[in-house]
C-alpha cells in the first residue's frame, strides 16, 4: 500500500523539478500582418542534455503539436512529425541559442509557440523542460501594438485578510492582450528592490480587454513600504503612475475593520471587493443549499404522488348478470 503514495510523491517531485528549470522565451507575444515574417527566440539551451531543441505549436482548444527538431551542433532540421504546416517553418542557430522562423505569416499561424529539450537529472533519468511560450497574433489591417494603461488600488480592507495587506494592479486598453505582472517595493527613501517571493503571493485574473494581478503582502513588522507595479507587454514595460504605501502591520491584536479606500470602491474592477464577511458568506451558502434541497424534495414527492394516482385510475372490472 505504501508503493502508490511513494510513486505519486516521486512523480510530483519530478514535475516540480521540471517546472523549476525552464528555457528562456522573453517575448510574451508578437504581432504580425498576414504575409510578414516572424522569429521566436529560445534561450538557456546550454542546460539541455544534448544538442536537440524541439519546437511546439499550441492553438486555442487544441493540444500541443510538435513542429520540428533542431540540432544546434550542425544546424540540421528534422520535420518528420506530420505537422500540417511543417513547410512554413524553419529553425536557425543564433549564438548559443536558436530561433523558430516563419517567412510568410498566415492567419492559421495564430498560436502559442514553445521550445523544449531534454534535461538530465541525478540517477540517470531525463525529463523535458519548456520555455514560457510566445503567442503570435496575426492581423490583416493596420492594427498597431498599444501599451496598457496601468493603475494600482488597495484590493480589500485588512480586516478581511487577518491583518495582511493586498494590492490590485490593473492593465487595460492594450493590444495584444497578453501581459506579465511584477512588483517592486521601496522602504522610505531607500532604493527600489525586487519583492522577495516569501513576502508576497500573486493571483492573476483575465477578462476581455483587461488583466489584473492581486498581490497579498506578508510585510515584516515595523516596516512601511511603497509598492510599484510593472506590466510587461509587447510594446514595452509600463510602470504604474503612482505608488501605493502599505503601513507596517500591528504587532499585537489584529486591527479593527478598516473602510475600503474610496478609489477602490469606485474603480476597482472584476468583483474583487467583497462586502460580506466570511461567516456571512458561509451562512448564506448553507441557507441557499437548504432551500434547494427542500425544493427538490417537494418536487419529487409531488411528482411521485401524481404518478401513483395516474397508475391507479378508475376500476374497469365489471360483473355481468347472465
Amino acid at each position: 500500500m505504501l508503493f502508490l503514495p511513494a510513486a505519486a510523491l516521486c512523480c510530483l517531485c519530478s514535475v516540480l523539478v521540471a517546472m523549476a528549470a525552464e528555457l528562456i522565451q522573453d517575448q510574451l507575444s508578437l504581432t504580425r500582418r498576414v504575409g510578414g515574417s516572424v522569429s521566436f527566440s529560445c534561450g538557456g539551451t546550454d542546460q539541455c542534455y544534448n544538442s536537440y531543441v524541439f519546437w511546439y505549436q499550441k492553438k486555442e482548444r487544441e493540444t500541443f503539436t510538435r513542429i520540428l527538431r533542431f540540432d544546434k551542433s550542425n544546424g540540421g532540421v528534422e520535420k518528420g512529425y506530420n505537422h500540417p504546416q511543417k513547410d512554413d517553418f524553419t529553425a536557425v542557430k543564433k549564438q548559443n541559442d536558436c530561433e523558430l522562423k516563419i517567412d510568410k505569416v498566415k492567419r492559421s499561424h495564430k498560436a502559442s509557440y514553445y521550445c523544449s529539450c531534454w534535461k538530465s537529472a541525478p540517477h540517470r533519468w531525463y525529463y523535458f523542460i519548456f520555455g514560457s511560450g510566445t503567442k503570435l497574433y496575426v492581423t490583416a489591417s493596420d492594427e498597431q501594438v498599444v501599451k496598457p494603461v496601468v493603475s494600482v488600488y488597495p484590493a480589500a480592507p485588512r480586516a478581511h485578510l487577518e491583518g495582511k495587506s493586498s494590492l490590485l494592479c490593473l492593465a487595460s486598453a492594450m493590444f495584444p492582450p497578453r501581459v506579465q505582472f511584477s512588483w517592486k517595493r521601496q522602504k522610505e527613501d531607500g532604493p527600489l528592490e525586487e519583492l522577495p517571493p516569501a513576502e508576497g503571493e500573486q493571483l492573476e485574473l483575465t477578462e476581455s480587454g483587461r488583466s489584473a494581478a492581486v498581490l497579498l503582502i506578508h510585510q515584516p513588522e515595523n516596516s512601511t513600504y511603497k509598492y510599484n507595479c510593472y506590466v510587461k507587454h509587447e510594446g514595452g514595460t509600463v510602470e504604474a503612475p503612482t505608488q501605493q504605501e502599505v503601513p507596517a502591520p500591528a504587532a499585537s491584536c489584529p486591527p479593527e475593520r478598516e473602510p475600503a479606500h474610496p478609489a477602490a470602491l469606485q474603480q476597482a474592477p472584476l468583483g474583487l471587493l467583497d462586502p460580506l464577511q466570511p461567516q456571512c458568506r458561509v451562512k448564506l451558502l448553507c441557507l441557499l443549499y437548504t432551500v434547494l434541497i427542500v425544493k427538490s424534495l417537494v418536487y419529487c414527492c409531488g411528482l411521485s404522488l401524481l404518478m401513483s394516482l395516474r397508475n391507479k385510475g378508475p376500476s374497469t372490472n365489471c360483473t355481468h348478470a347472465d
